[in-house]
């Protein structure tokens, strides 16, 4: 039979030990998952026998010990366990609400009462991250890119890397006040790439992905090529341009459309007929721009 004495322990644990000064250490205060455990432990359990043990979160008792016993209240009946060793509480099955602070009261055999404090802080895992990008082309100097990000969970930082660099304001690249989107305007050839968002707590963190490819050009267009050659001689006429997506080609001679389209123009064995003007057209099928470059051959020989 449980002698009043240990009832009026109990009851001036309850009602004094938040007050008594902290002998107790904690390293740090605990981070957890919703579902998942935590262990709450002192740095410093006392070497002498003990008497009296009692775990609390804010008001509420979680349980009590003695040497030979341990009253786990119903509550938490299903979710904690104790270890009267190190006085190491386990909490189970981590629900939002238990976020708050813990306090461990100690009454040893002999001496003054022990008292501790830590807290935990409970967060939801982060799930289902992703990127909503631009479908539309993205036209270099014409258009802007706004990439938005969502996922579930408790999320304390967001994290947002291009190519696997930090990716930084500027004056064309502007953050949302949560960090949470990412407008790109106008967008620039140096802004495409993979784009990465990762959202973060302390107890889990998740990264979507997203690829831009920024169009431009034509232009820097080039026709390689011998300028003077002999009669009867192959002669190969290379066009090249600089563009996103790759220019599809064109040539005319002397102004006239030859039916060639590829980034090359060959003539097999040349005649005094095929001096003149070759013009190759490069053109961009999303940005409708084209770009005209004009080379002169002669062929030398008798007519």
């Amino acid at each position: 039979m449980v002698s009043r004495g240990f009832y009026w322990t109990l009851w001036m644990l309850s009602c004094f030990g938040q007050y008594l000064g902290e002998d107790l250490q904690f390293s740090q205060p605990a981070n957890g998952a919703v579902g998942g455990s935590v262990v709450f432990a002192p740095d410093n359990p006392p070497s002498t026998s003990i008497f009296t043990i009692q775990w609390h979160f804010g008001k509420t008792v979680i349980l009590t010990a003695l040497s030979d016993s341990t009253a786990i209240f119903p509550a938490y009946r299903d979710r904690v366990s104790f270890d009267i060793n190190t006085l190491a509480l386990e909490l189970r099955n981590l629900r939002l609400d238990d976020s708050g602070t813990y306090r461990l009261t100690v009454i040893p055999s002999a001496g003054d009462l022990l008292t501790g404090e830590t807290s935990l802080q409970v967060f939801e895992n982060i799930t289902n991250v992703r990127l909503i990008g631009p479908e539309e082309s993205l036209i270099e100097g014409e258009t802007s890119a706004y990439i938005t990000s969502e996922g579930t969970g408790n999320i304390t930082s967001v994290q947002w890397m291009k190519d696997n660099s930090p990716l930084s304001p500027s004056n064309s690249i502007i953050f949302s006040s949560d960090y949470r989107s990412v407008s790109i305007s106008p967008v620039q050839r140096s802004d495409s790439g993979e784009y990465k968002c990762t959202y973060r707590n302390p107890v889990s963190s998740e990264t979507a992905k997203l690829s831009l490819i920024i169009t431009y050009g034509p232009e820097d267009v080039s026709i390689k090529g011998q300028d003077v050659v002999d009669s009867g001689v192959r002669v190969s006429l290379s066009c090249s341009a600089n563009s996103e997506p790759s220019a599809s080609f064109s040539w005319k001679f002397n102004g006239a459309d030859t039916g060639v389209t590829t980034d090359t123009f060959t003539i097999d064995q040349t005649d005094f007929t095929h001096s003149g003007d070759y013009e190759c057209t490069a053109r961009n099928s999303v940005t409708k721009r084209s770009v005209s470059q004009k080379h002169t051959l002669l062929v030398k020989g008798t007519i």
